[in-house]
């Protein structure tokens, strides 16, 4: 996965410099940024809020959370199902 430079936080921040009336060139120039990925940002995180953001940032740990849960007993599950094809054998 790539790296992010920016956290969500601060993504809302820049947004909201530029809500609070910065211009999009200098947003662009200050944090050397690309207009294109101002303009992701805007579209993706531009109608959320903080608590908005702190509930996806939350949602994401809980889903990842669960999968290496998942990984984990679909391990045991087939170091078990080896180990009773062995004793079968015998």
């Amino acid at each position: 996965m790539a790296r992010k430079r920016f956290k969500e936080s601060e993504i809302q921040k820049i947004l909201q410099e530029h809500r609070d009336g910065t211009p999009i060139h200098e947003i662009i120039k200050i944090y050397g940024i690309s207009q294109a990925t101002f303009y992701n940002w805007k579209a993706k995180y531009g109608s959320l809020s903080s608590a908005d953001i702190l509930k996806l940032n939350k949602l994401r740990e809980d889903h990842d959370r669960l999968k290496r849960m998942f990984a984990d007993l679909s391990l045991e599950n087939l170091s078990l199902k080896a180990q009773l094809r062995k004793r079968e054998l015998h």
